[in-house]
């Protein structure tokens, strides 16, 4: 049986291990969004690609990993799922769909500067 002065100390005990396993990870860059081209064409995992989705292209964080996006300029944000690879250009971090971009107001500048969020993947 645990004693009662014990509680406080596991319970924060607990607390902290969870937290750290589910940590969240933050990265900084450049994002872009892409082009209408791309429309129609297969991504990375198979899908087809849809302007009107909610998706991205990261360089390597799990397919279906959900990542949170700032526009540091403007503080909005937006959730995409990852379905694709990129971008493919120096100092980008993550593509956006149209609408994603046009949700934290980064279409008429075509870059922003974001912060991305995930969970740390499991592996």
């Amino acid at each position: 049986m645990i004693q009662r002065k014990y509680l406080p100390t596991l319970t924060v005990a607990a607390l902290l291990c969870f937290s750290s396993c589910a940590r969240q990870i933050a990265q900084s860059g450049k994002a872009s969004f892409y082009a209408d081209k791309f429309q129609g064409r297969k991504t990375a995992n198979g899908e087809t690609f849809r302007q009107g989705s909610m998706t991205a292209a990261h360089k390597t964080l799990p397919f279906g990993t959900k990542v949170k996006v700032t526009n540091l300029d403007n503080g909005k944000t937006v959730k995409v799922r990852i379905n694709d690879r990129g971008p493919f250009v120096a100092g980008r971090i993550i593509d956006l769909s149209k609408k994603a971009a046009k949700k934290i107001g980064m279409v008429n500048s075509g870059v922003a500067n974001v912060k991305i969020k995930y969970k740390k993947p499991k592996g």
